[in-house]
């Protein structure tokens, strides 16, 4: 008698050497079907394009579909490229928090800082510009909200773009082409929590629009998160990068500001990443010379 195959066995052998031989576009794909087909469920079409109002009620599911994406994505990945010893490195990084304090103030610092600045400079043309916190009737109910929020966002994505994508990808590019590469993923990652709102772009064409929201602060932001994963090895503190970018979203960034102000804070806020990237570029360069020099 002929044994019936075992087409299970056999699936998951090709979908096992397939995540293997191509780790980085397996985990983007299947980061985007799990977010995106999650949102599609949740929001339906009407949902997606803008022309059905969602209800607050369905809100948490959609942000709950969004951020399984990329740690679903990251933990499957890790288990199918990477088995045992994948998950026992996973672990060992986000326990690490022995770096120096000067990480965790860059870690925690960074966006709220520059994003209040740019704020600030823009509320002298505008008292729109004025920083969420500083307008709300519950600043430290607004603040604990959005700690919490940035808490759970930064783990559940760094879960995946950290804990998977950026250790694969430094091993074929450097740390400004990762950050780059990951951080375009990241933005257009965004693209349906986005869409509807390019019917209110008013006088901003929308494909700009987009392009500003999802393209422009996200992978500056993301080159100085593979930076300080560089000197790390810390996925702790990844998600405690991360989430005071998400939680300034919500207790800095005032909610009436207009479509064209939105672009404009941007731009700005890019403008100052880039800056400071530049200035890390250049110390960099010379602590590079100066070590070289000592060795000679």
């Amino acid at each position: 008698m002929v044994p019936k195959p075992n087409y299970k066995e056999y699936i998951v052998a090709i979908v096992r050497r397939f995540a293997t031989r191509f780790p980085i576009f397996t985990y983007f794909l299947l980061t985007f079907l799990i977010s995106w087909g999650g949102i599609f469920m949740v929001m339906g079409p009407g949902g997606v394009s803008g022309s059905r109002e969602i209800s607050a009620a369905l809100m948490p599911l959609v942000y709950l579909a969004t951020l399984l994406g990329p740690g679903v994505a990251g933990l499957a990945m890790t288990g199918f490229a990477d088995s045992r010893a994948g998950f026992r490195n996973l672990w060992l990084r986000m326990l690490r928090w022995r770096v120096h304090v000067r990480w965790y103030g860059i870690a925690l610092l960074t966006a709220p800082l520059l994003i209040s600045a740019t704020l600030l400079l823009l509320s002298g043309t505008s008292p729109a510009y004025l920083p969420a916190i500083v307008t709300s009737d519950a600043p430290i109910s607004l603040l604990l909200t959005g700690v919490v929020m940035g808490l759970v966002v930064g783990f559940f994505e760094e879960l995946g773009w950290t804990g998977f994508a950026i250790p694969k990808l430094r091993q074929q590019y450097g740390v400004l082409t990762t950050g780059l590469l990951l951080g375009c993923f990241w933005g257009l990652w965004h693209l349906p929590l986005f869409l509807g709102s390019i019917t209110s772009s008013g006088t901003v064409p929308p494909v700009l629009y987009l392009m500003v929201l999802l393209f422009s602060f996200l992978p500056a932001y993301r080159v100085l998160m593979v930076w300080v994963y560089e000197h790390t090895g810390s996925l702790l503190t990844m998600i405690l990068m991360h989430a005071p970018l998400s939680a300034s979203q919500l207790v800095l960034i005032p909610p009436e500001i207009t479509s064209i102000q939105i672009v404009t804070y941007n731009l700005i806020f890019t403008a100052l990443l880039w800056m400071l990237i530049a200035v890390v570029g250049v110390i960099r360069h010379r602590l590079t010379r100066g070590i070289a020099g000592l060795r000679e």
